[in-house]
């Protein structure tokens, strides 16, 4: 039987950083894929999954001087990953790293990650990830172990391992990631990173020397204290997917589990730090 899709078209004011903030949140709710407009962006669900829909109480639609309207339209089922690569354009973080997709030219970087997004978080688009690139770029990881959790398309593990990481555990909690992580990776051919499908509780007894954690405020605050008591001594905790009035609550877990600020940096109210242990 056909699935039969929403199209919710926003339109916000400001677009900018509204936008992205809004599809952040909508993409922790279900939504699969997205295209932004000039207004603000178009977003697909499948119409079963929409049921139980509050998009009044998104945090983002309760910001001041914020103004999101949206209209729906039922759809019939289409190729989701095509309007992805319709929409798709390389990405460069500093000099060294570019994030394209096959169909792109080769460019002449260090490091020229190559991946298929497939609805996965983690093109190198957002704000969140772009940020997460550039902590990895400025890292040394040479020999070192290292942990992407909510590893999405997989790329900051695939950049770890690019830059001669001993190890990296990408995990990351839904099946659509795990895959396409999977695909990345053998795509870029690293073959060291190993994909897992779940969340914290497969760390167990694991110890790495950095780990990136890109997801959201609330598993952050939760799993802080897992990160810490898998970090070796010296290592740095890299998180990010989280807004600038959040920092402080997020340094202050990270300091009950005696990891000590480094640094952060911001874009567009979202915000990546570090913490060494």
């Amino acid at each position: 039987m056909e699935n039969i899709y929403l199209e919710y078209a926003f339109t916000v004011d400001p677009v900018a950083p509204t936008t992205d903030i809004l599809m952040a949140e909508l993409g922790e709710l279900g939504f699969e894929s997205f295209v932004e407009t000039d207004t603000g962006a178009l977003a697909y669900i499948k119409k079963e999954e929409s049921e139980l829909l509050a998009l009044d109480t998104l945090y983002v639609m309760q910001r001041p001087k914020v103004s999101i309207n949206y209209s729906i339209k039922e759809i019939p089922q289409e190729n989701w990953n095509a309007v992805w690569e319709e929409n798709f354009d390389p990405i460069q973080v500093g000099q060294e790293c570019v994030v394209r997709a096959s169909f792109h030219k080769k460019p002449e970087v260090r490091y020229d990650i190559v991946i298929t997004p497939k609805m996965s978080f983690g093109t190198g688009h957002h704000e969140t990830t772009h940020m997460m690139l550039q902590y990895v770029l400025n890292e040394d990881v040479q020999g070192k172990s290292v942990l992407d959790m909510g590893s999405g398309t997989g790329v900051l593990g695939i950049l770890a391992s690019m830059k001669g990481a001993i190890s990296v555990d990408a995990i990351d909690i839904d099946h659509w990631c795990y895959l396409n992580a999977l695909e990345n990776v053998a795509r870029n051919n690293c073959h060291m990173v190993q994909v897992l499908e779940g969340d914290s509780s497969l760390l167990k007894e694991q110890k790495y020397d950095l780990i990136l954690a890109n997801i959201n405020r609330n598993i952050l605050l939760s799993d802080i204290p897992v990160y810490a008591s898998c970090l070796n001594r010296g290592g740095h905790l890299i998180v990010s997917g989280f807004y600038a009035e959040d920092l402080s609550m997020i340094s202050q877990e990270c300091q009950a589990s005696r990891l000590k600020f480094e640094n952060n940096s911001e874009k567009n109210n979202w915000v990546a730090a570090k913490y060494v242990f």
